[in-house]
């Protein structure tokens, strides 16, 4: 394996089923395949990359998730190109999935970058940028 390669990442979410079904479809369009499940989560993986989500204990859910606060902001992802990219915004708005930057977009990252910035259910940025 290469030096430096990402092996996983694991978030932690307030509504496992939520998550689920939010996370799944998006990532099984991108090409991930679902990896491990268990009670209290789920991955799915790509290459030798995947993404887990795990139900947060309910003693950790007093403070919420918000991304301007130490720890993550957000997780990009590249599309196949820009015609994807409007393929999966037009899917996000038929899912009701709040867009970010709607103003901007597809250049809110700059005139050259063409993307689609969204939440998941607990609010953490995603974004979709085309190569």
């Amino acid at each position: 394996m290469a030096k430096g390669v990402i092996h996983h990442i694991e978030l932690y979410v307030s509504n496992l089923k939520r998550s689920l079904d939010f996370w799944g479809w998006f990532l099984e369009e991108l090409g991930y395949s679902s990896f491990q499940k268990w009670e209290g989560g789920q991955s799915w993986k790509m290459g030798d990359t995947y993404i887990v989500f795990v139900q947060v204990e309910e003693r950790f859910l007093d403070i919420p998730y918000h991304r301007c606060r130490v720890g993550l902001n957000h997780l990009a992802f590249y599309a196949e190109s820009r015609e994807h990219v409007d393929d999966m915004t037009e899917k996000l708005n038929h899912k009701g999935v709040n867009l970010l930057y709607t103003e901007q977009h597809p250049f809110a990252g700059g005139d050259d970058y063409y993307a689609v910035y969204f939440e998941d259910p607990d609010r953490i940025k995603v974004e979709l940028v085309a190569p």
